[in-house]
């Protein structure tokens, strides 16, 4: 018998791991870099408690992965320990593929590449290492399994990923409205015909997990002040690839310097072990060396946008139901050029619009259902008469302006 490992966290106590394969997919160099990624990208700019990574999510999903299954089988399904080594496994690495501060840069490093494509890339490296015992893991994670209620407690928008990151985050902003309690939504879980279902009587903890979500995403993941921080760290890493591509020599680290010097296409990207590697190799640190050194720049732009970042002199976020009137942007757009002495073409590296959205619930295929006394299986919206519910299926839609702060203090943005 393998001993058990104890993991102390903070949201759940003591998680248990005495599987021998997962201790060295622990143990791995690729999954160890989730250390140095923050979960929450720059929340700590308004959350100065958010600096959990990606490592303590990962291990937190699959502890609830492990408690899922486990209520499955107390309820007389028949569930393997191959499959339930094989799922775990797969929530463990799902977020594997994430780089620096996670969803910030992911159209920054890699162009139109989602960290779900990295990840499997990634899984299918780590089953060459371990000789093809992964081979499960990925057929769940990539939905290809016979049984699909697996791929639901991984991705669905009931998963157990979603139940951790929830709890966490709340934990460590401080914001506990985004608190659920994870324990009883577990054990409501029920299969019908290998789909995931929920029974009944838990209508009211899904409508909290609901809420939880709403709240978390317009107080957390999209906060005007994070929004903001984002848009800047965008920018330079943009500035920084443009003066790249027009001969500039800017000190950074050699895995970064191979994503900054040139963009890849998929097919590059996916078909180059050298670049996946240089990929594996980035994490948080690199962007902040580099922030430390480009401070020093020559370049204006460069040299201006990372000691604001660094001093945290961030951009100002308006955030509305409407996008700002372009007769203002105009206006603002002057003022900035003559504030800073930057022309036309360089106004786009401190003037940033765009839109954000967010439904808790969005209904479609991939649905939550109940199942009632009678055994029958109902979509969610069907099988609650609860209004909160029906209200948080609606998708809020918001603009951002985003622009120096000291425009907005001279009252263009008031």
């Amino acid at each position: 018998m393998f001993p058990t490992k104890i993991i102390n966290d903070p949201i759940y106590g003591f998680i248990k791991i005495n599987n021998p394969l997962i201790l060295e997919l622990i143990d791995h160099p690729f999954f160890q870099r989730l250390k140095r990624i923050k979960q929450l990208g720059l929340a700590e700019f308004v959350y100065p408690g958010a600096h959990h990574t990606r490592f303590h999510h990962a291990l937190g999903a699959m502890h609830l992965m492990d408690q899922a299954l486990n209520n499955l089988k107390a309820k007389g399904y028949g569930i393997s320990e191959a499959e339930q080594e094989a799922a775990e496994i797969a929530i463990l690495l799902h977020d594997i593929g994430h780089g620096p501060f996670s969803h910030v840069l992911e159209n920054t490093i890699l162009n139109e590449v989602k960290h779900e494509e990295v990840s499997n890339l990634l899984m299918k490296k780590l089953n060459e290492h371990f000789k093809g015992r992964l081979s499960l893991a990925i057929e769940m994670f990539n939905n290809r399994y016979h049984r699909p209620f697996f791929h639901q407690l991984i991705s669905s928008q009931l998963d157990v990923d979603r139940l951790d990151y929830l709890s966490r985050d709340s934990f460590y902003t401080g914001v506990r409205e985004g608190f659920i309690g994870s324990e009883r939504l577990l054990s409501m879980l029920d299969l019908k015909n290998e789909q995931l279902v929920l029974e009944e009587k838990g209508i009211y903890s899904i409508e909290n997990f609901l809420m939880a979500r709403r709240l978390m995403y317009w107080q957390v993941y999209l906060h005007k002040t994070a929004i903001a921080a984002e848009t800047m760290l965008i920018q330079i890493l943009r500035r920084a690839k443009d003066l790249m591509a027009q001969g500039t020599k800017l000190n950074c680290s050699k895995p970064l310097f191979v994503f900054l010097s040139r963009t890849y296409t998929w097919d590059e990207f996916a078909n180059n072990d050298k670049l996946l590697l240089a990929f594996t190799d980035l994490d948080d640190h690199d962007i902040w060396a580099a922030l430390k050194d480009w401070k020093n720049e020559k370049d204006k732009i460069l040299r201006h946008l990372c000691e604001s970042f660094l001093t945290r002199k961030l951009f100002k976020c308006k955030l509305g139901t409407q996008p700002l009137p372009k007769s203002k942007i105009t206006e603002i757009e002057s003022k900035i050029q003559e504030s800073l002495g930057i022309g036309f073409e360089e106004l786009s590296y401190f003037v940033v619009e765009g839109s954000t959205s967010n439904a808790a619930y969005v209904q479609g295929d991939n649905t939550i259902k109940m199942v009632d006394k009678q055994g029958q299986v109902v979509e969610l919206m069907l099988a609650s008469d609860l209004p909160t519910i029906q209200a948080l299926s609606k998708i809020v839609k918001k603009y951002y302006f985003c622009c120096p702060k000291s425009v907005y203090l001279q009252g263009e943005l008031s």
